[in-house]
């Protein structure tokens, strides 16, 4: 069928048809065409969205992502025909019903999310039915490898190159800030491209934008990498791994990070980036991702043995993650938290004792350090001021203002102080309903909304001392994350009543 080409500024790569058309095609929603322009030979595979009163019959509306591939002009005549559906979709509907995925079944997977073949229902499908049923280390590894495959990959010449991650799951924990610059300082490598928060109030990215822009594709990383020693940046604009960060969009909204597809998430990163060291930091504890040291110890060994099919060695720190780590959540308070200890604050001392020990292990691992030494190799690099000038540098390289100073970044304009209701200690800090409470406030997109902690686990407090404070950048934001947070009761002075069950949770 001949139509006549209608532009849509809509991110999808799809076409719209009125629903005359589609029938005649014998498509429907969900369905998929092959678009080709006869003048320039160029074609384009997409699924189909119906309409009955947004286009006219003899029209079909192009997605802006399809013409990005189709370049055709507005009233541009296209040839349009059925196609058929992606093996790809076979191969999820195969690991719905329990299967294994091959080697070349993941290849197609994820070379279609790369090139938008697969809808975002799709990829939706793809995303749970691999949380339900996992996967086990070859498909691991398959993912993995084929997500490195399908981007660009920086290529250094001078080695090792070092690399660090945290799975996540403990607020407050802004350790890259304070790990990067260190080995940077110390002479060695450290290309950090970090992922915005999915299920916190801040990834590392979002953090550093407080700083610098983080958006650079890879060529500018590696050479701001080479020129400097390190950078911080957001994975997602570098086209390193850019099946990752499309799988990622789709996990957000349900607020899964299913075990296997954040393995190969976190090492086809590191494999892109051609590190030859890696430290990965496993938050243990309640409301964690990882629950209790057993299972961070079998975590552990399946990122090792990751790391030695792809010829990188890796270590493994299992760290306490019963507590935030410092006093703070939320982008600009965490910066601000980072930058004062970089500019020679020594509280708080979670953030700075996490820092060391696992910028320690990586001096240990690239021979800057002799066996037992790295902690205090990190921590005598951050208080010769030699870290905050490395931070200065990239922070710079990236085109933010070097001079930026820890006081200059304030939070939020509303505020509210939440007070200990008796006297006695603090008993609990829920760390996912203080998350909660920061997503609320509007962390991470508003960069001056978290929370800022005054009173932690173990804390003595008088009956009206603040515990924490909430911060928002608007004031219905705000008023909301109020009203949630005295259903949460994110935190517990001394008595016998543990939790609270709110009804709304059962009904």
């Amino acid at each position: 069928m001949k139509l006549t080409v209608k532009l849509l500024d809509i991110a999808n790569r799809g076409v719209l048809l009125h629903s005359t058309d589609a029938r005649n095609m014998r498509v429907r929603d969900g369905d998929r065409v092959l678009v080709a322009d006869e003048a320039t030979g160029k074609t384009a595979q997409a699924h189909v969205d119906t309409t009955g009163s947004l286009i006219e019959p003899g029209v079909i509306g192009v997605y802006r992502p399809l013409n990005a591939t189709l370049a055709v002009d507005e009233g541009t005549v296209v040839i349009v025909r059925s196609a058929e559906r992606p093996a790809s979709l076979r191969h999820i509907k195969k690991k719905m019903d329990g299967g294994r995925f091959t080697k070349d079944e993941t290849i197609d997977i994820v070379r279609d999310i790369v090139d938008d073949v697969l809808s975002p229902g799709e990829i939706t499908a793809y995303v749970t039915a691999s949380y339900i049923n996992g996967l086990d280390m070859d498909e691991v590894e398959y993912l993995t490898r084929a997500t490195v495959e399908t981007g660009e990959r920086l290529h250094f010449t001078r080695h090792p190159i070092v690399d660090k991650h945290s799975i996540g799951g403990v607020p407050g924990n802004k350790i890259t800030l304070l790990i990067a610059p260190i080995i940077a300082a110390s002479g060695l490598f450290i290309p950090k491209t970090s992922s915005r928060a999915i299920t916190g109030a801040g990834g590392t990215a979002d953090l550093m934008e407080v700083l610098a822009p983080v958006s650079f594709p890879a060529i500018e990383v590696q050479q701001m990498t080479e020129k400097v020693g390190g950078a911080i940046v957001w994975g997602g604009a570098t086209n390193i791994a850019p099946a990752d960060d499309k799988i990622i969009t789709y996990e957000y909204p349900l607020r899964i990070d299913a075990r296997g597809q954040m393995i190969a998430s976190v090492m086809a990163k590191k494999f892109a980036v051609g590190a030859d060291l890696v430290v990965i930091d496993i938050p243990v504890g309640q409301n964690t991702k990882i629950a209790t040291a057993q299972e961070g110890r079998k975590l552990a060994r399946e990122f090792i043995d990751l790391g030695e099919r792809l010829g990188m060695r890796v270590e493994c720190a299992l760290s306490y993650g019963e507590s935030l780590v410092g006093h703070t959540i939320g982008p600009n308070l965490e910066v601000r938290e980072a930058l004062a200890v970089l500019e020679g604050a020594t509280e708080p001392n979670s953030l700075i004792q996490k820092s060391l020990s696992l910028a320690g292990i990586a001096l240990e691992m690239a021979g800057k350090a002799g066996p037992g030494q790295g902690a205090q190799a990190a921590a005598d690099i951050l208080r010769s001021g030699k870290a905050l000038e490395k931070m200065q540098q990239i922070i710079e390289i990236q085109g933010g203002d070097p001079n930026v100073k820890a006081e200059d970044i304030v939070p939020g304009e509303y505020g509210f102080d939440v007070n200990a209701p008796q006297d006695g200690y603090v008993i609990e800090l829920n760390n996912s309903a203080l998350v909660t409470l920061a997503r609320l406030a509007g962390s991470p997109y508003d960069h001056g909304a978290g929370l800022d902690i005054h009173a932690k686990k173990g804390t003595r407090v008088k009956k009206g001392d603040p515990i924490f404070t909430i911060y928002a950048e608007r004031e219905w934001r705000l008023e909301r994350a109020i009203e949630v947070g005295r259903t949460l009761m994110p935190v517990l002075v001394e008595g016998m009543v543990l939790e609270r069950i709110p009804h709304e949770r059962w009904v």
